[in-house]
This record gives structure tokens, sequence and C-alpha cells, in this order.
């Protein structure tokens, strides 16, 4: 069971609000709200004020839209070829990425000007309009002036390393852009950003994975609480009572006496293959080693530590939590966090729930 604590959700996103304000604070809630479930989070923090949410494609921002009338909903990867009108009818603000892209957005209608975000690229060089783009732009006064800049955005290649000289860099590099662009509202700050500096803020920050409960920071204390649990049940108990070896490959083996659990959950339910035999759980009242490889839908925990009382068919065992965190879980792994939520699929029964 994928449990969500929408409290520490709530108290997340009051932390963050209040960190980064006088900017507003809104919500990075795509690939369905990092794997939580974009109805509910999404629910939580408009019921805390949060009205600004974004998401990676038009078809996240329509299915938001059918919920929720009153939000403000950003599209991070713009307004491709033939997606101006979806974007439009849905209300939906895209970031524009390309000189290419503000052009034909503001084409496609004479009568309306309709707004966007213009997305910068300082050094991310991923999307966002180079220097070549920004040049066009300034210089094409029929199409700046048909513009209604929402933001203009950017992205810190390295904000959860504060201490990055590329941070600074960008940061100058935007306010040069800005300063040829003047009146406009900007948006800067992510998790790290956010939580970082003033400068790497702008009037509008985009927290994500803080939101959820990760930590934002490479190798910081987390500031944030946890969100999301996983539980699953023991299906089976084994005593051990001769040497042998665990599940495929043969890449553990077990001296007797031992006990294993099996649980059923495997990489089909987002637990990383990698997890095998370097990753733990939590049981009773003890952390226990996952034990052999991984499989699709089973893993098998080496439970000899744990009292005889704790370890039964259907007891409970924490995979990620309050004990086995997500970051420790998702370094074991060689991944981020992220990564780690984003996977957890449609197998797992998803709870909401209040302190």
């Amino acid at each position: 069971m994928l449990i969500v604590n929408l409290d520490a959700l709530a108290r997340n996103y009051r932390l963050l609000r209040k960190t980064a304000a006088p900017a507003e604070c809104g919500a990075v809630v795509k690939a369905d709200a990092y794997g939580l479930g974009v109805e509910p989070v999404v629910r939580c923090l408009f019921e805390e004020g949060c009205r600004h949410f974004f998401v990676a494609t038009v078809r996240e921002g329509q299915e938001l839209r059918e919920q929720f009338a009153a939000a403000e909903i950003y599209v991070l990867t713009g307004a491709q070829s033939g997606e101006e009108s979806a974007l439009r009818e849905a209300k939906l603000i895209p970031a524009l990425n390309s000189y290419e892209q503000i052009v034909r957005w503001v084409e496609i209608d004479d009568s309306t000007r309709y707004p966007a975000i213009v997305h910068i690229d300082t050094g991310m060089t991923r999307l966002g309009l180079g220097s070549r783009d920004v040049d066009q732009l300034v210089l094409d006064t029929r199409v700046l002036n048909r513009l209604e800049i929402a933001y203009l955005m950017t992205h810190l290649a390295c904000a959860d390393q504060p201490s990055s000289a590329l941070n600074q860099e960008q940061i100058e590099r935007f306010e040069r852009i800005c300063q040829r662009l003047p009146g406009a509202r900007t948006s800067i700050g992510n998790s790290a950003g956010l939580l970082t500096a003033e400068q790497y803020r702008g009037d509008l920050v985009r927290p994500g994975i803080a939101l959820y409960g990760g930590n934002p920071f490479v190798d910081a204390p987390n500031p944030m609480e946890v969100v999301v649990t996983l539980q699953v049940p023991v299906l089976q108990v084994q005593e051990l009572t001769k040497p042998t070896t665990i599940g495929y490959g043969a890449t553990c083996r077990i001296d007797a006496p031992a006990r294993l659990a099996t649980v059923g959950v495997g990489y089909a339910d987002g637990i990383p293959r990698a997890l095998g035999n370097c990753g733990e759980a939590y049981l009773g009242n003890a952390r226990v080693p996952i034990v052999g490889r991984i499989s699709m839908d089973l893993l098998t925990l080496d439970v000899s530590a744990v009292a005889g009382e704790h370890v039964y068919p259907g007891a409970s065992v924490e995979l990620i939590g309050k004990t086995i965190l997500l970051d420790e879980a998702a370094k074991t792994a060689g991944t981020i966090g992220n990564e780690l939520l984003t996977g957890f699929g449609a197998r797992w029964e998803r709870r909401y729930v209040r302190d």
C-alpha cells in the first residue's frame, strides 16, 4: 500500500510558501503529482491556497483543468506545433521554449492575446530560448507587442548544490535578459532554489520534490516532512535449517539457521532491481536486508534478527517511510527520490490519510 499523508504535504507547502514570501508559491504536479495521484494532491494544495500548478504536457493540463476550473495551469513543454488551440481551449498557459513557438502562439488568433511563460535557457541547455532566440524576439516588435508574458522563467541546473558557481552565473545571465524584456514577472526557484536564497526565487516559485518529502539538496539535512510510506505484507516465512541460495542467479547465499520473509512487490511496482543484496526494509523493531535479486513481483528479506512475534504472513513491512527514508533508498539504488516516486505504478493501492 502506498500511503500519502496529506497533512504532511500541506505542512510542507506551508513551509515552502512561508520561506518564499513575498513570492507566490506554486506546485509542480506533473507525472500524476510525482506518482502520488494528482487529484487528491492538488485538492489538498488548493485548500492551502495554492493556485499555480505546473504540469509537463497538454494532456496533463487538460485533465487537471476538468477538475479545477479556478487554477492557473502551466505546461512546461510549451506549445508544440498543433497544440495551440487545445491549450487555449483549456485555458492552459504554455512555457514557450523557442522563438518559433512564440510566433505560432501569437499568430493563431489576431483578436485576442493569450498569456504565456517565456522560458529562458541560462545554463540548463535543455529547453528554453537561447541568446539568438532572445535577439530575434526583442527585434521583432510585431510579435513582441502581441505577446502577453505571464512570467519570464529559467531553471537552475545546480540548485541542489547551493555552492555551485553555476547558480550565480545563471542568475546574472537571466537578469541581463530580463533587462531586455522589462516589466515581466519572473519565475526561478525550484524546491532547492527557493530554499537557498531570495535571488533564486523570482515572483513565482515552483517546488516539486520538496512538497512530497524528498530532500531538495544533494548534501544537506532534509527540511521536509515524510509524505509517502510504502507498506507491504509478508507473504511467506521460511525457517532455514541448512545453507541455501536466494533468488534468480543465486547471487546470495544464506547460512543456517536463518529466517526469511518474502513480500509481494518487485520491479514491476517500481522497486528498483538495483536494491537487491544492498537495500533494506523495516519490520517489527529492526531494519532488515533485502537478500537476493529483486524479481518482477517479489523480494526476499533476511529477518533472522527480528523477534519471532513480529514475523508472520500478513506482518507489515516498511519499504519507504519514516525509517527507510525515500532518499536513502534512492541513493542505495543509485538514483534520486524523484525517479522512485514517479516509478510507483498503478498496482499500488493508494491511501490518503490525515494525522
